[in-house]
């Protein structure tokens, strides 16, 4: 009996150094839960990553405020506490879902989905779920936000899965999922509304069921990522913001469970951001955790599939031996 139990021991032992030692999932240096990661690289040269909360054991994705942390590095993160809470807004109580944040102006611009009620899954019907996207305004990255328009941006039609993104011409973009999805908004100058209607944009015939959009320029090119399906993450590329756009494939496969991402170039390398669902240290069984994979593009500007890895990104001999 005591060899079994030393046995034990030992295993638990190595198990939390390979954790420690393991870059994936990211070290916030606390036992938060933590999911759909929005990577920024402002003027301090720092990676922000925003990101959802999952509280332990939560109920259907009920959450209740956004996180930031900040790295020079990528392995060693600070921690800045929650940057918005669903208290701190009077139109909602609940849903405190993906989230993005856009610089412009000397100003940071805190882009999130809250909503109110509750979703019946068994019986639709009797759903009372709602869900819009609201804009904090904050002198720093890392908050905190306040909530600059006291209600969300617009009530129909249902919102969630922000990306606001800001092209090199100060032109602001807000993609979204919701409303019969592939629509995009373009933004007041002020980024705190939009400005006319929704545009639905031209994706070349391929439509399939998608979420968490994110969208980034690269060498000209512009990207249109997502979770198609929820769960694989797949791209298309344009000329212009808003189309239209080109299925160029997948650059994640699914592994079970829903996926959320960033992509953001650092330090001269290109960093896909996304949550895992994984076992660790919880009661209820499989949880998620930010990671990230290195990225890169073949000479058209094409992605190249990124495998998950335990190494995940910070090692510069990882990177060369891929």
């Amino acid at each position: 009996m005591k060899r079994v139990i030393i046995q034990s021991m030992l295993i638990l032992v190595l198990f939390i150094n390979s954790i420690s030692l393991s870059k994936n999932p990211l070290n916030f240096g606390s036992h938060i839960r933590t999911a759909d990661p929005s990577g920024h690289v402002w003027a301090d040269g720092r990676m922000y990553l925003y990101t959802s909360h999952d509280e332990e054991c939560q109920p259907d994705f009920f959450m209740k405020n956004w996180h930031v942390f900040s790295s020079g590095d990528l392995v060693n993160w600070t921690g800045h506490g929650p940057c918005l809470s669903v208290d701190d807004l009077s139109w909602a109580d609940n849903y405190a879902w993906a989230p993005d944040c856009a610089y412009k102006n000397g100003k940071y611009y805190f882009c999130f989905p809250a909503g109110t009620g509750i979703k019946d899954r068994q019986n639709p019907e009797n759903s009372t779920k709602w869900m819009g996207i609201g804009i904090a305004v904050s002198d720093s990255p890392a908050g905190p936000f306040t909530d600059a328009i006291g209600g969300p941006l617009w009530t129909e039609p249902y919102a969630n899965d922000p990306c606001l993104f800001v092209d090199d011409d100060g032109k602001g973009y807000l993609y979204f999922h919701g409303g019969g999805d592939y629509l995009v908004a373009e933004m007041a100058d002020d980024l705190l509304s939009r400005k006319g209607d929704f545009y639905k944009m031209d994706m070349g015939g391929y439509e399939p069921k998608m979420e968490g959009p994110w969208v980034f320029k690269r060498n000209s090119i512009y990207y249109f990522t997502m979770p198609e399906n929820n769960r694989i993450i797949t791209y298309y590329t344009a000329k212009s913001p808003k189309g239209p756009w080109e299925y160029r494939g997948v650059i994640m496969k699914a592994e079970g469970g829903n996926n959320h991402h960033s992509v953001v170039e650092f330090k001269g390398e290109w960093i896909l951001f996304y949550h895992r669902w994984l076992a660790i240290g919880s009661s209820c069984g499989k949880q998620r955790h930010c990671c990230a994979e290195y990225l890169d593009f073949n000479d058209d500007g094409a992605i190249q599939e990124v495998v998950r890895t335990d190494t995940g990104v910070g090692d510069s001999a990882v990177k060369k031996n891929q």
